[in-house]
């Protein structure tokens, strides 16, 4: 761990070989056209214009790297070293594709951006080292490529992501965001904010005490979160719905929950009974028109009936947790 962190083991760019300088490109390029054949394969259900693209800037890493092996097979012979990224000190490292899984696509363009710019630097400073003419040359060719993501990404959209192909990715992107995250969020925002309100106040108004208030507050929105939570990612793996993964929306959903519960129980840490509670019932409300808001901006649910649903709603039931704390 520590060797990986100082960089104890791994030896400095300054002293490689041309040789090796040659075998680290070779490997880079290697790695690199395999995080975009990745990259194409994640996004070629959903996105099948832009997994062309990636199709693409794979097949152009694997030119360069044709290139490099002719090169070395040219100067050095056939053996190739055996040399890595991650056997070089301060050379830029790749996530493992899993490990960045998944991106939106516009993240995924956004990080390969970033690759080709990292490798870029890398020719521009081996082609320093360099002494032999054609090692030169090559060297500072595949720098200006690399270097040139913007213009091949345009090159590469303009053949493969025309404008109503960009559009309905777009509109697949979003709607898979609002199946993921908004849709559970939403609905766990609503239980929370809405099915915690008559327990709370009804403690509030039975004990008129702040911190019993409080502790009620606290269980019923942790409670009620780890059940949504739960049931979220347990009642559809997302695989024929296409939701997304069951972890993300259960937790979407339980974090939610517990935001919604907690929010109008927090101001019961305020010792004084009636402050704490006119604050805890305007929060109630804020939290009441945020959902409609939400429902309004993500479900495309017109606003006044949203609206009139979530906080006549919530009102009563406001309403009733009060009535029973009196009673």
């Amino acid at each position: 761990m520590l060797s990986r962190v100082f960089g104890f083991g791994r030896r400095s760019f300054d002293s490689l070989s041309e040789q090796e300088i040659l075998a680290l490109a070779i490997s880079s390029e290697e790695d690199d056209g395999r995080i975009y054949r990745a990259y194409a394969d994640g996004l070629r259900d959903d996105f099948p214009q832009s997994a062309k693209v990636f199709d693409a800037m794979a097949d152009e890493e694997d030119e360069h790297r044709a290139a490099l092996i002719e090169l070395h097979r040219k100067r050095f012979g056939e053996r190739i070293p055996l040399i890595r990224r991650e056997h070089v000190r301060g050379y830029y490292e790749r996530k493992p594709d899993w490990l960045v899984k998944p991106l939106g696509v516009e993240k995924v363009r956004l990080q390969a951006e970033e690759m080709e710019l990292q490798a870029g630097r890398f020719y521009v400073e081996a082609a320093k080292r360099a002494t032999d003419a054609a090692t030169r040359k090559l060297l500072g060719d595949l720098a200006a490529a690399e270097s040139n993501h913007v213009s091949l990404a345009q090159r590469l959209g303009e053949k493969h992501l025309p404008d109503d192909a960009r559009e309905e990715e777009d509109r697949t992107e979003r709607r898979q965001f609002i199946l993921t995250y908004v849709q559970p969020g939403l609905a766990g925002l609503m239980d929370g904010s809405v099915s915690t309100l008559a327990p709370i106040f009804a403690a509030a108004f039975a004990t008129g005490d702040t911190w019993q208030t409080f502790l009620v507050g606290l269980s019923a929105s942790v409670g009620a979160g780890i059940s949504m939570g739960f049931t979220e990612a347990a009642h559809d793996d997302g695989k024929l719905s296409g939701r997304g993964s069951p972890v993300k929306r259960g937790l979407a959903s339980g974090i939610m929950t517990t935001i919604g519960g907690l929010g109008h129980a927090l101001p019961y840490l305020i010792p004084h009974f009636t402050t704490a509670t006119v604050t805890a019932i305007a929060i109630v409300f804020v939290e009441l028109w945020a959902i409609a808001y939400i429902q309004n901006r993500f479900m495309e649910t017109p606003f006044m009936r949203a609206a009139f649903q979530v906080v006549l709603g919530g009102g009563l039931v406001l309403a009733a947790g009060i009535l029973i704390g009196n009673a």
